[in-house]
């Protein structure tokens, strides 16, 4: 499936200009739908609409409903179908039940909110996440700066477009584990943690998350739904996003670039050797 497009560009170099082309990033929307019963009915509703770059749909579906917080494990899900170019559905399967009025929660989201549209301020927070235990898993200090290069290395489209954000998986001892890429920082989280998702890999608890942006409440909380202790972001967090980070003793590293990075939560996760 094509992630990006050529297309007919004027470009200026100073005092000159001239006629070429240029490769950009694909953006286009994806319906989720919800295929379950309730118990009593089974029914299909609409629960997103996301400007997606096309690929990688069902592991966008599936990311969405567990950092959404409404499944829990992979078993629920019967299968995943293409109704279209435009539109996934999640079959559930015949055990498994939803409550349909909790799913008010769900929104229009564009490519570069993950938030937007919510009902209330309450549907923010996902509900029932879990404090990361403060065992378990570390990271020497000098893997971290190894991390950004790697990313960057396994960032294909980004090559052709520069305009994709990347959000990738690696274990304590700094080996990469698997990337995605998307237009909006959040597709490409529910992208990377939906496969992980499908192959029944959550809790992510000895996985370390690594964000080619800024790193976000929405992502923190997305991180949070899959029990990943750790985060690091080539930009900035928000203050939200260490506020939660806090709250949940996952550990937060932002501007990682080079040697240099600064520990937001958690820095007891870094160690010397």
């Amino acid at each position: 499936m094509p992630q990006s497009r050529e297309i007919a560009i004027t470009r200026f170099d100073g005092q000159t200009s001239g006629d070429t082309r240029d490769c950009v990033a694909l953006e286009e929307p994806l319906e989720i739908r919800l295929d379950a019963s309730d118990g009593a009915e089974r029914g299909t509703r609409s629960l997103s609409i996301t400007m997606r770059t096309p690929g990688h749909d069902h592991e966008l579906a599936a990311g969405f409903l567990l950092t959404e917080g409404l499944l829990h494990h992979a078993h629920e899900i019967g299968s995943i179908t293409h109704d279209g170019d435009h539109v996934v559905t999640v079959h559930l399967a015949d055990h498994a039940r939803v409550a349909w009025p909790t799913m008010e929660r769900h929104f229009y989201a564009t490519s570069s909110c993950g938030v937007c549209g919510k009902s209330s301020l309450d549907a923010l927070e996902v509900p029932g996440l879990q404090r990361i235990a403060r065992d378990g898993f570390s990271c020497r200090v000098q893997t971290v700066p190894l991390l950004s290069d790697q990313l960057r290395a396994r960032q294909s489209v980004f090559d052709q477009t520069g305009g994709l954000h990347a959000a990738a998986l690696f274990d304590g001892d700094g080996e990469f584990v698997d990337i995605r890429e998307d237009v909006g920082r959040h597709n490409a989280v529910d992208k990377l943690l939906g496969a992980q998702f499908l192959q029944g890999r959550p809790p992510l608890a000895d996985r370390l998350l690594f964000l080619s942006g800024r790193a976000s409440f929405e992502l923190v909380q997305k991180a949070l739904t899959a029990g990943i202790p750790m985060i690091a972001a080539v930009g900035a967090p928000s203050s939200l996003a260490v506020e939660l980070a806090q709250r949940f003793d996952l550990t937060l590293l932002g501007f990682v670039r080079g040697a240099r990075f600064n520990v937001y939560s958690g820095a007891w996760r870094l160690r010397e050797a």
